[in-house]
């Protein structure tokens, strides 16, 4: 189904502009006409890491005319194995400073304005504004679900992508361009249980799939600015990358969606945080009065060595991670024992149990489940491995 251009086209391109283009406007689909929109266009792109990469560098190589960048984040070494848009000169800079460079290099007719600021309920609607299209590349479910909701209020179409390891998944939502448009919460009512689906943080991706999902989400801005070809409003992109597996499924607007249904429940910015969950209500019940700092876990080691102390410290990461880095005298359980009730059994009942995972979360929530099999003093060490390497021994890598 084609809708129409999202915006009208420039008055004109420049001698420059039009060699620069020319491939562009040599498509009949495109032309000189689609290419004056994309040069009329302001388009926001949230985050410049593995999404925002291709999607900024494909959108200003396009002839974009304004690009917003939302980024607070500083570029890290371990971004670069898929953040393509930074260098090996960038580690420590602002990521939307970095960006812009790389624009300005890849095309310097574009226009480009910078958000450096993390988004929220306070500034997110004023940050959208003024913006023809928006293209998501979050990495966490309480942002999305504020985007989502922020541009369905100013009526701002979006494009959403997602990826995880081997998996991507990508989508248009646009409820103001048709009746029948869908928004992310008629796809994801309810998000994840807190805990169940890892960060890319903490479960990886593999690096050229961000350049695989960020094209397609640019490949979608296009279509919708210049009102070419089929947007994929209402439905579904799903990428295997391990078995080169595309598929396409219908998303229909739910009647009862609380957003951009009937009778709608949400109408207006909400608590995100608290709706998502950064962990659950058992995991912060547990955690509250039993959370521990690196600098008293190494305390407790070196009484653990004199033997005024004894204690099992358990890495609830999973073996690729205890790879990478880890706390010495650790040993190994990885959160799915846990919760399949296995490592129980290996679990000492003449000692304390320390927990510690990356950054807290997933030693969190599984303290819940030690504490409710009857290990009362158990603990968890906030922060994690994180803190132990930027506090305690930063010879070891981060990641």
């Amino acid at each position: 189904m084609s809708f129409p251009p999202l915006v009208e086209p420039a008055d004109e391109l420049t001698i420059d502009e039009v060699r620069r283009y020319s491939r562009h406007l040599i498509i009949p689909d495109v032309g000189m006409t689609g290419q004056k929109r994309l040069k009329n266009a302001k388009v926001l792109v949230i985050g410049a890491g593995g999404l925002g990469s291709p999607a900024l560098l494909y959108l200003a190589a396009a002839g974009v005319g304004t690009l917003g960048i939302a980024e607070f984040d500083e570029v890290d070494e371990s971004n670069l194995q898929r953040q393509i848009i930074h260098g090996q000169s960038d580690i420590g800079k602002s990521k939307a400073v970095s960006a812009q460079e790389s624009i300005a290099e890849a095309n310097p007719y574009v226009e480009v304005v910078l958000h450096e600021e993390r988004l929220d309920n306070d500034n997110v609607m004023d940050v959208f504004r003024g913006y023809d299209l928006i293209v998501d590349g979050t990495d966490n479910f309480a942002t999305r679900y504020m985007v989502n909701d922020a541009a369905y209020f100013l009526g701002i179409p979006y494009v959403w992508g997602s990826i995880y390891r081997f998996d991507g998944q990508a989508s248009v939502f646009a409820p103001t361009m048709a009746d029948d448009a869908p928004c992310y919460r008629c796809l994801y009512p309810e998000p994840p249980p807190p805990g169940m689906v890892p960060s890319c943080a903490e479960g990886g991706v593999l690096g050229v799939l961000c350049a695989a999902i960020g094209s397609i989400q640019v490949n979608e801005a296009i279509k919708v600015l210049t009102g070419i070809g089929d947007p994929a409003i209402g439905k579904l992109v799903i990428y295997d990358a391990l078995e080169l597996e595309w598929r396409k499924l219908k998303v229909r607007k739910d009647p009862n969606c609380a957003l951009c249904g009937e009778n709608p429940t949400v109408t207006g910015l909400i608590d995100y945080d608290a709706f998502c969950g950064a962990i659950s209500d058992e995991a912060a019940d547990a955690a509250a009065g039993s959370t521990i700092s690196v600098t008293q876990l190494e305390h407790m080691l070196k009484e653990r060595e004199e033997g005024t102390r004894d204690f099992v410290l358990v890495d609830v990461r999973e073996p690729n991670e205890y790879e990478i880095n880890k706390i010495p005298g650790s040993v190994l359980i990885p959160k799915g024992e846990f919760l399949n009730g296995s490592a129980l059994e290996k679990l000492p009942a003449d000692k304390q149990v320390v927990m510690h995972c990356k950054s807290g979360v997933r030693s969190a929530e599984t303290l819940a489940i030690v504490k409710g099999a009857g290990y009362a003093d158990a603990v968890h060490v906030g922060g994690g491995v994180v803190a132990w390497v930027n506090q305690i021994d930063p010879s070891q890598p981060s990641y």
